[in-house]
């Protein structure tokens, strides 16, 4: 990897497969500190000035990928200084099948929970969050992949909210792309106060309970009755349109029977709030 540029190709190529097929390869980088950096170091010295060569680079960041399967590498791989960042450039400027196995290393990097911090610190929901929005098949659910589970954790709920994730997954939802893993995510970050009412103020509440009532999945209906029931929660607002979609579908109705016990809870929570508040109008 330190010699000349042919070389290298050859040399990244070799590395990208042995990582592949021999688990006993990836461990022994774990047993060196200088190897990943040896990795990285020289080809991004010698970059073209449109940035490094598309080969060299995907061999190179599936060859990390391999190496963040193997569980003691994880650590290892994400502290090492350049990894990062030369993820998060991946993500935007390589091919298509690098920029989505830089998602799926940020995937399995972020098992560890130090990394899920760390990645989000890094600033790497962003370019996730433009891929995500960019919509190419081939990366879409190894991207969805790894913002699921950074936001895990209640910083990078906030930080995905602040990149602009909620518009992009309404809209993938809206267009029924990946609806299974967005729903998902949004189910996640609906604890995030600014996440509901982005939510509301982007049609949410309508095109949830259009996933309700054409899908047949009964994890998509529970993940949609459960942020509807959150946004029920935090806005008063929306209660009318829920209250409309009840009256001529008997959507929630529906669900409170025969979902899920989660989403039967929801629905019924859901239901016994639009019935007080109809009791308190009367009242009042």
């Amino acid at each position: 990897m330190s010699s000349t540029f042919p070389e290298q190709k050859e040399a990244a190529k070799e590395l990208r497969m042995l990582t592949k097929r021999m688990p006993s390869f990836r461990a022994l980088f774990n047993e060196s500190i200088h190897a990943i950096p040896q990795l990285l170091s020289h080809p991004s010295e010698g970059k073209f000035e449109d940035g490094i060569d598309p080969e060299l680079q995907e061999d190179i960041i599936t060859t990390l990928l391999n190496l963040s399967i193997h569980d003691n590498n994880k650590k290892l791989v994400a502290e090492t200084l350049m990894v990062i960042p030369l993820l998060m450039e991946a993500l935007q400027s390589g091919t298509i099948q690098t920029r989505s196995n830089a998602a799926a290393a940020l995937f399995t990097l972020s098992a560890l929970e130090s990394n899920k911090a760390l990645i989000g610190k890094s600033g790497a929901l962003k370019p996730l969050i433009a891929l995500l929005d960019e919509g190419h098949p081939l990366a879409m659910k190894d991207v969805a992949s790894a913002i699921f589970n950074l936001c895990i954790t209640h910083e990078n709920k906030a930080r995905i909210v602040r990149d602009g994730a909620v518009r992009t997954i309404l809209k993938k939802i809206a267009n029924s792309v990946h609806v299974d893993e967005l729903l998902a995510i949004l189910a996640m970050i609906s604890s995030h106060p600014k996440a509901v009412e982005e939510m509301g103020e982007l049609g949410g509440v309508s095109c949830l309970l259009r996933v309700i009532r054409e899908t047949n999945c009964s994890r998509n209906k529970e993940n949609c009755i459960a942020v509807l029931h959150t946004i029920c929660l935090n806005d008063r607002t929306k209660w009318k349109e829920i209250r409309e979609e009840e009256n001529t579908y008997g959507t929630i109705s529906e669900l409170a029977n025969n979902g899920t016990s989660r989403a039967k809870r929801k629905a019924s929570g859901i239901l016994d709030r639009l019935n007080r508040s109809v009791n308190l109008t009367h009242t009042a």
